[in-house]
């Protein structure tokens, strides 16, 4: 079998995981990487860590005959923000949500891109599911027990936004599941879809093989790749 080498891939994590307070590379909005368009109809809007804060993972829109496929939508209201900028500026509606895996980092502007777009559809991984009932009704409980036990109002706003994300969290489940690899039409856009449990119990990329760009979630990050 003949192997073509991937045009593009685009990672879209800027980091996995961070615990709180750790300082970030960028510190101000306009220290933020711009978006920029990676291959014909193909935008990446770049994440970013500000010191403090936990990080926003990149955005990646795939423009498709029935509108924008935004793959993962960031944590913080900024970052959903420039995505509802880039979608008005292209004048396009975002047909379709498609998240690599659960964490914040990921799923968090879910609610504000489908407040916007009620019949955008949410393709992703069930594994949500799990998480909802398990780790992050745990990591809930500890931001609560956090906030009681801090007079910190400048920390205690930051865990209260993260408690209201994690409430949030089943606006981000998936209206069209994805449970296993295949070829599939997102937005009237062929894609061929990947799963595998590797951040999560299920991790999923996108590819598309006309533009040739890959789209890796979680799966290829910095120093040590999961892929």
């Amino acid at each position: 079998m003949r192997i073509r080498p991937i045009a593009s891939l685009v990672a879209v994590a800027v980091l996995a995981s961070l615990p709180h307070g750790v300082s970030g590379a960028w510190a101000a909005d306009e220290d933020v990487p711009p978006s920029r368009r990676i291959a014909e109809g193909v935008t990446l809007i770049p994440g970013a860590l500000r010191p403090g804060e936990q990080p926003d993972g990149n955005t990646v829109v795939f423009d498709a005959p029935q509108g924008l496929v935004v793959l993962d939508t960031g944590r913080y209201e900024r970052h959903s923000h420039r995505i509802l900028d880039f979608a008005a500026d292209e004048g396009r509606p975002v047909a379709a949500i498609v998240n690599s895996h659960w964490h914040l980092d990921h799923i968090s502007g879910n609610a504000a891109i489908r407040d916007a777009f009620p019949s955008a559809e949410v393709h992703g991984s069930l594994a949500i599911d799990g998480a909802l009932i398990g780790f992050l009704a745990g990591y809930r409980v500890q931001l609560l027990e956090a906030i009681a036990a801090t007079t910190d109002e400048t920390q205690v706003a930051l865990w209260r936004a993260e408690v209201e994300r994690i409430d949030l969290g089943p606006r981000s489940r998936p209206t069209v599941p994805i449970t296993g690899p295949g070829e599939r039409a997102i937005a009237g856009h062929e894609f061929r879809v990947g799963f595998s449990k590797a951040t999560t119990l299920g991790d999923v990329w996108l590819y598309d093989p006309k533009r040739r760009v890959l789209a890796s979630g979680d799966l290829v990050t910095l120093p040590v790749p999961f892929l």
